[in-house]
Parts: structure tokens; C-alpha cells; sequence
């Protein structure tokens, strides 16, 4: 067999590998409760800022 071809096959292996990997990892993540953080850990209210900004035209004599 020639040398490309077996690196080809072994290039192809690991990629295998790891895509079942990650689909693996995934479906873990996926498995796990997510709840939602409690309402009482915000204690404090939104606020919004607002910043204007207006630069005058500067005219030279």
C-alpha cells in the first residue's frame, strides 16, 4: 500500500473518531437539566444609559 494511501486511510480514521466523539459529548450536554437562574438572584433593576454625543462644526477664519 502506498504511503499516501495509508495516510489518507489513518487521516480519515481519526476524523471518524472524533466526530463520533463530539457527537457523543453533545448528547451528554444535551442530557443535563438546565433550570433556569432563580428571579431572586437579580436584585438589582435594569437600568439603560444613554450617551449623546454632538460635535459642533468647527469653521476656520
Amino acid at each position: 500500500m502506498e504511503r499516501s494511501k495509508l495516510v489518507a486511510i489513518i487521516t480519515g480514521a481519526i476524523s471518524v473518531i472524533l466526530a463520533i466523539a463530539y457527537l457523543i459529548l453533545v448528547q451528554l450536554l444535551d442530557y443535563r437539566d438546565m433550570k433556569p437562574a432563580p428571579i431572586s438572584q437579580f436584585d438589582q433593576t435594569p437600568a439603560i444609559i444613554s450617551v449623546f454625543w454632538q460635535v459642533d462644526k468647527i469653521t476656520e477664519v
